[in-house]
């Protein structure tokens, strides 16, 4: 079970920003602790074999040897040195992965992972995030308008009618529907508490039950068009924000932080796509996508024609140069010669034989990575911590290694990896996360070895960065943008989080146990809801040695 999403911020009043995002790209850096870190935008996680091995030498060479897999499918680089800038955005744009200098933070695209590989959904979306990347870098001003001024936050997600990224919070999605359209919806703008534009805010329980609104939001613009004008109306959608963004006078980095008087309205995006050629058909009613499927479970996945994929989940969304080394090889062997990241720190490996993908399962085990649905790691997240973080007071990868191990532990598994994985998890060497991510393995190997944390999905304003992927000092920078509110609780375990300090940066929402670090050797546990500032019971203060079984509590698994 991956973490829900991270939240938006909690309350009627939408941020007001004094500022421009400080959200690192690929020429953008951000200092942190462990050198300076790049953010690397993979449109809909979609990386070649050629580009995956690109990005792997770039890790090596020029970063510490690790790379992150944020909350929406992109890649980090840590470790980098001052003045190595010039020469990482020449070899990204050697293998088109910088296709255009303007516009590199804002190609943050979310899309269905298992899309048109499992014979689920109602179209493959693949095709729509590489047209949207196209226009988003390179449309006509005249049409789309600057499109490089929206902020690295502002997310687009493609569902390809499964349900799986719909949730994720996108300030643009587009949803797959059975008769060759798409579902175009905008994300609903938060009304102040009082003042101009109040009046027009509704609550409706049907609404907020498609998604088309929360309870003090105003509703969502939801539009029907013809699939192959999908992409081309997602970026106007985008465009309308901006125009609303100048007229409002704000400098709003996400389209729920509009004031209510300036909301992106269902008429506006229509008149919008009318006059770019576009038939757009309201649609207040329609119902969302199929019942929401959870993200990819670890393991294998049969698709049509015999050919099959792997779903794999990272430890705390972190591969070492080992581990990537294994999946660009298996993805270059495939015969569909890529991989896909996904919004849950995991990747995909399409295009396999059932053989090939039975094999790849038990390398990928081996090498310290999740290849088992009944991981202890799955559903467990963490942020950077020491040393990459200076706001940490600890460790917090290697406690939570520790943690996995001795919960392990406890379950009856043999756990033989895990003290060496601990170790290694707070190590600042090439393969520290790796090493980490190994921290559970079991005497099946399969499942063990490094059940990874099921880093939760894209976070809340803070683009990538979002659990386990931390950037650093500035609280403008961490996780991703933002998701609503994840799944109230129900029979399978409350997701865990494990905090260095009190941003928690990257945590997830809905209901979720929390972590948090006191000092170097201890931490306070809690319940929290939506609204992280409010826990739902009293706090218990525990050791590091305490931290399993206090969290097992929590988590309603003891």
């Amino acid at each position: 079970m991956p973490l829900p999403p991270t939240t938006t911020p909690s309350g009627d009043e939408p941020p007001i920003r004094g500022r421009d995002d400080a959200c690192p790209g690929a020429l953008r850096l951000h200092p942190a602790d462990d050198g300076s870190l790049a953010r690397i935008r993979v449109p809909g996680g979609l990386l070649t074999a050629r580009q995956a091995t690109v990005v792997g030498r770039v890790a090596e060479e020029l970063g510490d040897g690790r790379l992150d897999i944020t909350s929406r499918g992109n890649l980090q680089v840590r470790g980098l040195e001052a003045g190595c800038g010039a020469e990482l955005a020449a070899r990204l744009r050697t293998a088109g992965l910088l296709p255009s200098d303007r516009h590199d933070r804002v190609r943050n695209v979310v899309a269905s992972p298992l899309s048109g590989l499992d014979g689920e959904g109602y179209a493959d979306v693949t095709g729509w995030v590489r047209e949207l990347d196209a226009v988003l870098c390179g449309g006509t001003p005249a049409e789309h308008g600057e499109l490089s001024g929206l902020s690295g936050r502002f997310l687009f997600a493609l569902d390809d009618g499964r349900g799986d990224v719909a949730t994720l919070g996108a300030d643009v999605t587009l949803i797959a529907t059975p008769d060759g359209g798409a579902l175009l919806r905008m994300a609903a703008t938060a009304c102040r508490a009082a003042g101009a534009g109040a009046d027009r805010c509704v609550v409706a329980d049907d609404v907020a039950q498609r998604g088309a609104g929360r309870g003090g939001d105003t509703p969502r613009a939801v539009l029907w068009v013809r699939g192959g004008d999908a992409p081309r109306a997602a970026a106007l959608a985008a465009a309308e924000f901006l125009t609303r963004v100048r007229e409002s006078g704000t400098r709003a980095w996400r389209v729920r932080e509009l004031p209510a008087q300036h909301a992106v309205t269902t008429e506006g995006v229509a008149a919008r796509l009318a006059a770019a050629g576009i038939d757009a058909v309201p649609r207040p009613d329609a119902p969302g996508p199929k019942t929401p499927q959870p993200p990819p479970a670890p393991g294998l996945v049969t698709g049509p024609e015999g050919r099959h994929a792997v779903s794999v989940a990272v430890p705390l969304g972190r591969a070492d140069a080992d581990q990537w080394r294994l999946l660009t090889a298996l993805a270059s062997r495939s015969g569909a010669d890529e991989l896909r990241m996904t919004p849950w720190r995991g990747v995909v490996l399409p295009g396999l034989s059932p053989d090939g993908a039975r094999d790849a399962c038990s390398a990928l085990s081996e090498a310290g990575l999740v290849t088992a649905p009944d991981s202890p790691w799955l559903g467990v997240g963490a942020c950077t911590g020491r040393p990459g973080c200076a706001k940490s007071l600890a460790d917090v990868r290697a406690d939570t290694a520790r943690m996995v191990a001795d919960t392990e532990r406890a379950a009856g598994g043999t756990a033989w990896g895990a003290a060496g994985a601990a170790r290694r998890a707070g190590d600042t060497a090439r393969g520290a996360a790796g090493a980490a991510r190994r921290a559970g393995d079991t005497a099946r190997g399969a499942a063990g070895a490094g059940r990874v944390a099921g880093d939760t999905a894209p976070g809340d304003d803070r683009d990538e960065p979002g659990p386990g992927t931390g950037t650093g000092p500035d609280p403008g920078l961490v996780p991703e943008p933002g998701p609503e509110p994840g799944p109230g609780p129900g029979t399978a375990p409350l997701p865990v989080y494990v905090s260095g300090c009190e941003r928690r940066c990257g945590h997830p929402g809905g209901r979720w146990v929390d972590a948090l670090a006191t000092g170097d050797a201890g931490y306070r546990i809690a319940v929290r809801g939506a609204r992280r500032d409010t826990p739902e019971a009293d706090s218990v203060d525990v050791t590091t040695e305490q931290l399993a079984g206090a969290v097992a509590a929590a988590r309603g698994t003891t």
